[in-house]
């Protein structure tokens, strides 16, 4: 963040303040969506025609201005399904706003997040919500947030109550109390006497975080002099921009409580992008360049993506990285509006620009950074009601799948399904409504196919004859098979131990072609593996046999001759990694036993105070919808990864 006043005023140009990004962030149902309207409205943006409602599950961006300097807020959907999307937008923004409720019960479900801003070096300032509605002790809020974060949270505000309802709060740098106005800036007050002795609490609290980054405060606090606010804020801005803290601020953003006091904070605190820009290691001389974090198909806008603009100006009809710019978009009140220009900075929205992809750097040398897709936990297979609609369908999916990157379109060739993979069950089910607004297709779903095979389990030898005659050439021949089972993985082959020519050798190749083919689909009705097939003996006719009549032949002695050697049904299972906080291990291992689990043991996540990883082996068909009971029973954090491990007997089904 800025790390002064003096650094803050050297990253503003003679033309005005660069325009600076915030993302909201934080967990379902803290009011991020709450605060980004009540953000906009009291920087006097144009009111939204419609407010939102219910639970975002898109990125939403809106400009404004506060006090002359352009801003633009980035909304992200809370749900843990839409991770992937808060990511992507924290790869281009200048700082993250952590928006949280004040209950410690709570808290664990912030970790992953300060996690994420921490590795990627990202600027946080946290900011509880619905402190109205405080029923314990701000320290215990602080306390279980400050056991999520390597980061040191240091509060900036202690609330002021009358009875059991919070009236408003100290600053604690500045040493002033405020009284909250609904919908209006807060009124200074006295500072009532019996806040004096939790609010000096605090600030000393706050002095001796900061204390440790700075000489001249240490050796204030070490004399027991009183620093004046200046003292403290230059400091907290240093440590602000290193990393060392973060700071943590309160408010309502329903009853519009605390607003100014948080864009007071921000327009102090947030660093400018040039800074941001040195951090991404981005330079800041070339070419006009942009970062794409988000891609949406808008209906007759036609393709727009959003991106952080690093170096610029740009305009419309002007190329951005060999790419014509078809148009370009601002969000004052987070309603759409085009512009000719934008400068350096600013997120916009390009307008048509055909090719490019959520991640992608026009105009850059190399690629920045930019988060990885999760790998799906969650999958659907779709089927359209119409068959005249394949082509629209087909069109909508790929849309749809360029829009949002932690979704996975794929047709399996083995069962024709075409499967739509993501994060969960309400990622998905949000998709698939996009899907249906957007082409008018409707669909039907259902779980996906698991892929079983099947084996034999004991060597049996088939005779098999054909014999046609249809006028002219007839079709013959004779062959003597022998089918064995294989080690598990082995796979299939074949041989021949065929001895004085009775099955010449020109037809050989056809037994063969025609034995592999015949575990296609086996007597249980999928595919066969693991089988040797030898071609022990046979006859032929020299004018009636031919390839494919040996084919033929072959095809009937391997249906006989399957059905005949003890098949068994084997199922696919998966080795399965769980991550979860150390509490909820024990939820795991009981889910994971439930569901015909083999529990391999469980150890602490590598880096993740506190959490640890469980590892079993789990039948595929019982992993389908696994992370909507895993997620309901570790407060929405567990999570797993999984691969193929081996075949085995079907049992327990």
């Amino acid at each position: 963040m800025g790390s002064n006043s003096a650094a803050s005023s050297a990253g503003r140009e003679p033309g005005g303040a660069k325009p600076r990004a915030i993302a909201l962030v934080g967990p379902q149902g803290s009011g991020k969506s709450t605060l980004f309207d009540a953000l906009l409205a009291t920087a006097g943006a144009p009111p939204r025609r419609a407010p939102a409602r219910g639970m975002s599950t898109e990125i939403r961006l809106g400009h404004c201005t506060w006090m002359g300097d352009p801003w633009a807020i980035l909304d992200c959907p809370g749900s843990v399904e839409s991770a992937h999307d808060a990511a992507c937008a924290l790869a281009v923004v200048d700082l993250a706003v952590v928006v949280c409720e004040a209950a410690p019960a709570r808290a664990a479900t912030l970790g992953p997040l300060f996690r994420l801003l921490e590795d990627q070096g990202i600027p946080a300032l946290v900011w509880i919500n619905k402190i109205d509605g405080l029923s314990g002790s701000i320290r215990d809020s602080l306390a279980a947030l400050q056991a999520q974060s390597r980061r040191k949270l240091v509060l900036r505000q202690v609330p002021i109550r009358e009875g059991e309802a919070v009236v408003g709060y100290v600053d604690v740098a500045s040493e002033r109390a405020y009284r909250y106005r609904r919908g209006e800036a807060s009124e200074q007050i006295a500072l009532p006497e019996p806040m004096r002795e939790r609010e000096a609490e605090a600030r000393g609290e706050l002095l001796e975080a900061l204390a440790d980054h700075d000489d001249a405060l240490m050796e204030k606090v070490l004399e027991d002099l009183v620093p004046e606010p200046a003292e403290i804020y230059r400091p907290l801005h240093q440590a602000e921009a290193s990393g060392a803290v973060v700071s943590v601020l309160l408010g309502a953003a329903e009853q519009g409580n605390g607003l100014r006091r948080l864009w007071k904070a921000l327009r102090h605190d947030v660093p400018w992008p040039a800074e941001t820009a040195m951090r991404l290691g981005i330079e800041a001389e070339g070419e006009p360049m942009a970062q794409v974090f988000r891609t949406l198909h808008a209906g007759h806008a036609g393709r727009l993506s959003f991106a952080r603009l690093w170096r610029g100006p740009v305009r419309e009809g002007g190329s951005l990285g060999g790419l014509r710019i078809g148009g370009l978009h601002r969000f004052p009140g987070g309603e759409a509006q085009k512009v000719p220009e934008a400068e350096t900075g600013e997120v916009v929205a390009l307008g048509r620009m055909e090719g490019l992809a959520t991640g992608d750097c026009p105009g850059a040398a190399e690629a920045l950074a930019f988060p990885a897709p999760p790998p799906p936990v969650h999958a659907l297979a779709i089927s359209i009601e119409d068959r005249k609609d394949e082509v629209r369908l087909s069109g909508a999916l790929q849309r749809l799948a360029e829009e949002d990157p932690a979704l996975t379109v794929t047709m399996d060739p083995e069962s024709s399904q075409t499967v739509v993979a993501g994060q969960g069950e309400i990622h998905l089910r949000a998709a698939l409504e996009r899907l249906a607004a957007a082409s008018g297709v409707k669909v039907k779903s259902v779980r996906p196919q698991v892929a079983y095979r099947e084996t034999i389990r004991q060597a049996v030898t088939q005779h098999s004859r054909l014999k046609r005659q249809t006028g002219g050439h007839g079709q013959f021949a004779d062959v003597k098979l022998e089918i064995e089972p294989r080690p598990r993985g082995a796979g299939f082959t074949f041989a021949e131990r065929v001895v004085g020519g009775a099955v010449p050798k020109r037809f050989i190749p056809a037994v063969g072609e025609a034995a592999e083919l015949a575990t296609k689909k086996g007597p249980l009705g999928h595919p066969v593996v693991d089988i040797a097939v030898t071609l022990l003996d046979g006859s032929f006719h020299s004018v009636d046999s031919s390839d494919m009549a040996f084919g033929t032949a072959t095809r009937m002695a391997m249906q006989d001759g399957l059905a005949k050697a003890d098949p068994v049904l084997l199922e696919p299972v998966d080795q399965v990694t769980i991550s979860v906080p150390a509490e909820y291990t024990p939820n795991a291992q009981r889910l994971l036993s439930a569901r015909r689990g083999q529990i391999l043991g469980y150890e602490a996540k590598p880096g993740w105070e506190g959490w640890d990883e469980v590892q079993a082996l789990v039948p595929a068909a019982e992993l389908q919808d696994l992370i909507i009971e895993l997620r309901s029973q570790s407060l929405g954090l567990g999570s797993y990864v999984r691969r193929f491990d081996h075949l085995a007997e079907a049992r327990g089904r």
